[in-house]
């Protein structure tokens, strides 16, 4: 039996990962689930699937984890550390599906073992790809994509030289505000831009992708996980939501990859590795469909995307910067303190207070470097808040 972790387990990626492992019980033995806010959650599929330890983030709601798994012989535990040791514990593949730069110690820590890991979190490229990569090639570990877009050019690269590539396409949906007049994105709600018009997905990644942040975050983690410079990535708005990403060769030819707009494509991939098996998602009917549209993105509409070439212009711990600047806008237009666009303008203000004159942070990307980096930036993106606030 394949051993398995899920370090997310009540987000919307741990959910579908979840969705597909209880379709084989036999096959699969649960080491560690691992969750946030949602104790109820957390306790029902750590039941259902029989898991070894439940952790939630949260110490001050471990005694309502106890309460929900009394009887039942499963481990409860509470916090990040305890998070990071649930990571140690031998494993053959973890799903690392922790929203935001919380998620990169434990996907670390999963690949020290050796074990393969599915990476659902983008902060940990962004912020230490160089870290995340170099911790795989020491262990023997495997790092597999598992956004829809990476996996999709990881897919069109299967038997293909990298020296033969000379772009990589990552497609956009565009969000929810892809075609509101600019004018009108100062106006937009959190209930608006907390609507997704392909995908089903949580809130914050909803909101991510109206801003095009999440984008961003997928350019600069195309640069570390494939190594291909930032020339050679381009972002393409396709409003369906079914071509997930293009490779292009020297020879002219585009490989594309299409698929419905279902994560449990890229997730199985990743699980099933290298094989494939049937998966329970939509077939396209691509009579049906008809076409595809395509669209050139707006650097206007969505600056996150000018932000992201800055941050791999500028190299070493700007990613960190980026991440947690954006993490942070993005609380202060959840708690109503910013409006839609001011989140842009947020995290150029905190790249611009860290790197004064176009400077960079000359240090060692490890875990407490990215750790104090990443306090820096929160710091001075709550600053730039309270500034425009004022």
């Amino acid at each position: 039996m394949k051993k398995i972790s899920i370090f997310g387990a009540t987000g919307s990626i741990g959910q579908n990962t979840i969705d597909l492992i209880a379709r084989a019980p036999d096959t699969y033995e649960v080491v560690a689930l691992t969750g946030a806010n949602n104790i109820a959650q957390l306790a029902k599929d750590a039941q259902r699937l029989n898991a070894k330890i439940a952790v939630t983030a949260h110490d001050h709601l471990l005694e309502d984890l106890r309460d929900a798994l009394a009887g039942t012989g499963i481990e409860a535990a509470a916090g990040t550390q305890a998070i990071n040791d649930a990571a140690t514990r031998p494993a053959d593949w973890v799903m690392s599906a922790i929203i935001g730069a919380a998620g990169l110690a434990p996907g670390v820590a999963a690949l020290k073992q050796g074990a393969t890991l599915a990476l659902a979190n983008k902060e940990s490229l962004v912020c230490a790809g160089q870290l995340m990569l170099e911790t795989a090639a020491a262990h023997s570990a495997t790092m597999l994509p598992v956004d829809s877009e990476h996996s999709a050019v990881f897919q069109a690269l299967i038997g293909e030289d990298m020296t033969a590539v000379e772009r990589i396409i990552i497609t956009a949906s565009g969000g929810a505000f892809r075609d509101w007049p600019l004018e009108k994105l100062a106006d937009a709600t959190l209930e608006q831009a907390s609507s997704h018009p392909n995908w089903d997905m949580g809130q914050r990644i909803t909101i991510d992708s109206a801003s095009m942040f999440n984008k961003a975050m997928e350019v600069i983690e195309t640069r570390e996980y494939f190594g291909v410079s930032p020339e050679q990535i381009e972002v393409l708005v396709h409003p369906q939501s079914m071509i997930h990403a293009l490779v292009g060769f020297n020879d002219g030819a585009l490989m594309a990859h299409i698929g419905p707009p279902d994560m449990r494509h890229a997730i199985g991939f990743a699980l099933h590795h290298p094989s494939r098996t049937h998966l329970p998602v939509e077939r396209l009917d691509l009579a049906k469909i008809g076409s595809f549209e395509f669209r050139a993105p707006d650097d206007t509409r969505w600056p996150a995307l000018r932000l992201a070439r800055e941050v791999m212009a500028r190299g070493g711990m700007a990613g960190a910067v980026f991440n947690a600047a954006k993490e942070v806008a993005l609380d202060g237009f959840v708690d109503g303190k910013l409006r839609f666009p001011q989140m842009a303008q947020i995290v150029e203000d905190t790249m611009e207070t860290l790197f004064p004159d176009n400077g960079v942070i000359d240090a060692a990307i490890t875990l407490d470097n990215v750790a104090q980096v990443d306090h820096l930036a929160r710091q001075a993106a709550w600053a730039a808040i309270t500034k425009r606030a004022g």
